[in-house]
């Protein structure tokens, strides 16, 4: 038996320590369900991922930056000092900074001698040496294996988010196909998320419309129900959906339970890789069916048949001989890199997804890889064998962490011929595709923000635009939205919205709703500053903590804002920016005009009269794509915020009262407007409700009795 793991903190921790578990279970990751796997423990070979998937939580800037020579032998000192109390057996350390913020989590077979090449005072690239003298302490905790150690530092990068490891930032589940169990008549449905409910999960899929596809498809081979559990129960007739002929409609016994428990049946093999078999017994029912002159049975299993036909078809390659297999391909251009994933399962194509992760360009493709990988599986369960198109550093070991954590063996191959090695070529051709297309995108986006720059008389690069819009209904469910635009097209990860609170804001009055998205989003901006300020060292000078230094990194300050909304809105956000002491980011905002027609929208900046972009302007189409990309998002955050309140029962508010009385009340009088017209005496008759809580409920609807 494995023992735990043992901390040997070198002073007092300052850092927010969780609590400890089995290198397989972290506090943040209480069911096992899938824990980080970082990347080998090299800080000098540590990538960072771009837009949604992986990114380096680290200025550029900070890191291109020399460390003073100072502060590296301040740091080395002090690393030194705490190596008195670093074991010698494999685990997990900390480098914890000034403010008690963990700078890195790493681990090793041997810590004392991983630690000690911290203790060199040249040789380090600029990132390790800016790290070294930003120590102030560090934290050990010994591991029986180094394999525990790999798990154990993925819980802690997972839930501490040290500033100089490579952090996951994308935490979006890969759909799957759930044959659900937990109901006589099974449910064929998409599923994301903890796999918690009783059934049979087939994936995952690369993406929505790669299992709503197959979905579809299957729906009309198996004729299995999609609806709800509360909607089945309370059918008195079939649905529409067995009109179409897509559903069995068990819901009202149009088939008989055996029948139906057959057509499950039949959808398990299929998923599960018996489609030969299932195909060959429709084949053989409908051949059956047609010697019998039942024509119509024959039609409707010839239309399954082509419906299993059509999965099969649109899956694109298909192996012969790789039953499941994750195939990883990463391909570079110009510095920059892709990585393509394809998904086989049961012999087939379930999609593919592509992957640019932001790197250091002193990288190879295989370092890149293979911190990508042990990321990717974060969340993730694998394959049980995983193709390459690189050979890896760490791949013995991310195949015995990957063993562990799934309960069986997995296998990481560099295939060199064969069926195996095609797949991976496929997956490498994607990948330059994608890329082709990544870098073609980004150029075009480059030249629309400097047109848009051109045309608003801005004489610097524009790197991010913010734009802001307002949506409510009288002033009710009032919300502000904030959609974010760069280089590498709309940042959503960075759209914000803000649910208007001020009680001071007139219903209605758009001007003050401006003023106080702007003033949060700003004074949140500034306070955000100032902590990073604060815990910087400060023989670093402020250039090299501007982020704006750097091509690579996105800044969190705007370089311009849009407003849309006329000379009102624009005054009342210039207003705010003036009292806030907000100078160095350009305004701007964009009307309609007293036609409202698109195209010949009015345009208000600092110091100039209203004026217009030609009609066939890049710039002019440009901002209207972020015009109605901020209105959109403003709009459906609001019938989010307005749908939330239109299905809010009143009995919710009432503290003390849990579902369990609410469902004992509402059978009793039907609705909530029954219940809050009801008697003290009628209260106290409901089973389950005693006379405090009759009395807590009557009061909340009858204040003043």
């Amino acid at each position: 038996m494995s023992r735990p793991p043992r901390v040997t903190p070198s002073q007092a921790d300052s850092s927010p320590s969780p609590k400890l578990l089995p290198p397989h279970q972290s506090e943040a990751n209480p069911n096992n369900d899938a824990p980080d796997l970082p990347e080998a423990d090299q800080p000098e070979e540590e990538s960072d991922e771009s837009e949604a998937d992986i990114e380096l939580d680290l200025s550029a800037a900070e890191d291109e930056a020399e460390a003073q020579p100072n502060a590296v032998q301040t740091g080395v000192e002090i690393i030194r000092m705490h190596m008195k109390d670093c074991p010698t057996s494999p685990g997990v350390y900390r480098m914890i900074g000034s403010t008690g913020e963990v700078l890195y989590v790493g681990k090793a077979r041997n810590i004392r001698k991983r630690v000690a090449s911290y203790t060199r005072t040249n040789g380090h690239s600029n990132r390790i040496a800016r790290m070294i003298s930003l120590t102030q302490s560090m934290i050990f905790v010994s591991t029986q294996t180094e394999t525990e150690a790999l798990l154990l530092e993925a819980n802690y990068i997972k839930q501490m988010k040290p500033r100089f490891n490579v952090l996951m930032r994308d935490d979006k589940s890969f759909p799957y196909i759930l044959l659900s169990a937990d109901h006589p008549a099974p449910q064929l449905v998409k599923h994301r998320g903890a796999r918690n409910r009783k059934g049979d999960y087939f994936g995952p899929f690369a993406n929505t419309w790669a299992v709503n596809h197959t979905l579809n498809a299957l729906q009309r081979a198996f004729l299995l129900r999609s609806c709800s559990d509360t909607y089945f129960e309370n059918r008195t007739r079939p649905c529409l959906q067995h009109q179409i002929k897509r559903c069995a409609g068990p819901c009202t016994n149009e088939i008989p339970p055996q029948d139906y428990q057959t057509l499950v049946d039949e959808a398990r093999d299929f998923l599960n890789g018996k489609s030969l078999a299932v195909r060959n017994t429709l084949a053989k029912d409908m051949t059956q069916a047609a010697d019998h002159l039942e024509f119509e049975r024959a039609a409707r299993l010839r239309d399954r048949i082509a419906a299993l036909s059509s999965i099969q078809g649109s899956q694109g390659i298909n192996p012969r001989n790789t039953e499941e297999a994750d195939v990883f391909a990463i391909v570079e251009e110009a510095g920059h890199f892709c990585i393509e994933v394809f998904f086989f399962r049961t012999y087939q194509n379930w999609g593919n997804k592509a992957y640019f992760p932001r790197a250091d360009r002193s990288l190879t493709a295989a370092e890149v890889l293979d911190s990508f990988l042990a990321q990717f599986y974060a969340d993730k369960p694998p394959a049980r064998l995983i193709l390459l198109s690189q050979n890896i550093e760490t791949r013995d070991l991310l195949a015995q962490a990957l063993t562990v954590r799934a309960g069986h063996k997995i296998e990481i191959l560099v295939p060199q011929r064969g069926e195996r090695r095609e797949l991976v070529e496929h997956a490498e051709q994607n990948g330059k595709e994608a890329l082709a297309r990544k870098l073609s995108d980004q150029l075009t986006q480059e030249r629309l923000l400097a047109a848009l720059a051109q045309a608003f008389g801005i004489d610097r690069k524009l790197r991010r635009i913010e734009v802001y819009d307002n949506s409510h209904i009288m002033g009710t469910h009032a919300v502000g939205g904030m959609i974010v635009a760069g280089p590498g097209g709309f940042m959503k990860a960075h759209y914000r919205t803000f649910n208007i609170k001020s009680t001071d804001i007139t219903p209605g009055d758009d001007y003050g709703m401006m003023r106080e998205v702007l003033r949060r989003r700003f004074l949140r901006l500034t306070k955000t500053e100032s902590t990073t300020d604060a815990a910087t060292n400060p023989v670093i000078e402020s250039s090299e903590t501007d982020d704006s230094a750097d091509p690579d990194v996105f800044p969190s300050r705007p370089d311009l804002i849009l407003i849309d909304g006329g000379r009102g809105q624009f005054e009342a956000a210039r207003s705010i920016l003036e009292e806030l002491g907000i100078n160095d980011v350009e305004l701007a905002s964009i009307a309609k005009g007293p036609d409202r027609n698109a195209g010949r929208e009015d345009f208000y900046l600092p110091g100039r009269p209203a004026f217009k972009l030609a009609p066939r302007d890049p710039a002019l189409y440009f901002v209207q794509r972020l015009r109605d990309e901020a209105h959109r998002f403003a709009i459906g955050t609001h019938r989010a915020r307005r749908k939330k309140d239109f299905t809010k029962n009143p009995l919710d508010e009432i503290v003390g009262i849990g579902p369990v009385r609410k469902r004992a009340l509402l059978h009793a009088f039907g609705t909530a407007k029954a219940i809050s017209r009801a008697s003290l005496a009628d209260l106290e008759k409901v089973p389950g409700i005693n006379a405090a809580s009759a009395r807590l409920i009557f009061d909340h609807f009858n204040p003043k009795a």
